[in-house]
This record gives C-alpha cells, structure tokens and sequence, in this order.
C-alpha cells in the first residue's frame, strides 16, 4: 500500500475528531481528579485569573463529583498554591505572561465553596501545573489501587491537559472530561482536546462518564488492602 499526503491527513484528522480510546473505565480502579477549581479562577470577579467558563461549568462538575462519591470512585482535589516560599516552582514560571500582575491572593488559596470540598477526601497542594509534579499524588493513587484516572477542573489546556500528559507517562490510563473542563479562552478549548483525544486520553461527557462507571458497578472499598491494588504495580492494563 502506499500511504498518500491525502491519506495520512484524513486519518490524523480523524483521529483528533473522532478517535477514542479502547480502554474499560471501571469505578474500581477508577480516581477522580478535581483541578484547580479554586477562588481565583472560579469565584466571579474576584481575581485577574478567573475563568468564566470554569464558572459556568462548575455545577456539572460538582454533580460528577457526587455521582462519583455515590459509586465508591475516590475524589482528589488539587490547588495551584504558593509551597515552600515558591521555590519548588519551575524557574521559567515567573517569567511567563500570565505573571503580568500584582495581585496576590489574600489568604491560602482553597477550593471554591460552591464545589463542595470534604474534609475527608484528599487535597493536593501543588507547585506547578500538572499534579504530578513534585506532588505525593503518584503514591496515592497507587496505594488506593487505582490505575485510572478521571482528569476535570480548569484549566483545559494548562493543568488539566499537564496532569494528563503526566498520568499517561506514568502508566495510568486517562479520561478527560470534555464538558467538566474549561479554560480561560474557549476558542482554546476544543484544541487541547482533540491532541489529548488522539494521544493520550479517553475524552468523554460527564454523563459518558458516569455511564461508564456505572456499567461496571460501584467500586470496591479503596486501600491496600483493596482486590484492586494486586494490579497496580504492573501499571495500567495489568
């Protein structure tokens, strides 16, 4: 066969519309990441940050975030904060454009009321965009047996699209949440995914994912003591 200039790009086009991931997503291997969904970018008007699309989606997420507690599925917050005086933060970060301001948070940055944060599940405070950086998220997840992992919260193409980059290089397999993600320019929006579609991650609904979760039932209790963390060390798919 040859493969034509015609041929490769209707199937690279393809795939960043319309590709999907093969993958099972099962609630007992299942975690699910809530980003950044913090005052600074969702409390309305509050800081030069906000995203008004994290706003607007915010209540969809939240329901995903209790279908999720309902079906046993781990919930892991993150805030982007201030550690360690900033010096755990990548050099080059001060440097970039979205630093052009003087605004400082009043106090320690914490989730957004209105999502519902529990004093019982995890909150990772994180110097950097993705979750995995300097973090302890990559042991958590694997002490509570999960290899999958559900990526929401704002924003898209920033946190969110480096926390999935980093779980896939890490071995877990990924969801992205198309409509429980949001970013700052919603022209951006649609670009992230279809990379993240095509090469590292099942991009589905909030309701796709439920109904994904609930194919297979509720989860086992987390832990390891958990029948799924037997699996784990092989990474996903094992």
């Amino acid at each position: 066969m040859i493969y034509t200039e015609e041929w490769v790009t209707a199937r690279a086009k393809e795939a960043y519309e319309h590709g999907r991931a093969t993958f099972e997503v099962r609630a007992e291997r299942s975690a699910l990441l809530v980003i950044d969904m913090q005052d600074e970018f969702v409390r309305p008007e509050w800081s030069p940050f906000w995203v008004p699309a994290a706003t607007r989606m915010a209540p969809r997420l939240r329901g995903l975030v209790e279908r999720c507690r309902e079906l046993g599925v781990p919930v892991i917050w993150t805030i982007f904060d201030d550690t360690h005086l900033g010096l755990d933060r990548p050099h080059a970060l001060r440097y970039l454009p979205h630093g052009d301001t003087d605004w400082r948070r009043p106090a320690p940055a914490e989730v957004w009321e209105e999502m519902g944060y529990r004093d019982d599940e995890v909150l990772i405070r994180k110097p950097s965009y993705g979750a995995f950086y300097e973090t302890p998220l990559d042991s958590i997840l694997r002490n509570l047996g999960r290899d999958t992992v559900i990526v929401t919260g704002t924003l898209t193409n920033y946190c969110c699209g480096m926390t999935a980059r980093q779980a896939y290089e890490r071995g877990y397999l990924v969801v992205f949440g198309s409509d429980v993600t949001a970013t700052d320019d919603e022209s951006r929006h649609e670009h992230e995914l279809a990379v993240l579609r095509k090469g590292f991650a099942l991009v589905l609904t909030a309701e796709e994912i439920v109904e994904r979760l609930t194919a297979t039932g509720p989860a086992a209790p987390g832990g390891p003591e958990s029948p799924a963390t037997p699996g784990l060390p092989g990474r996903a798919g094992a």
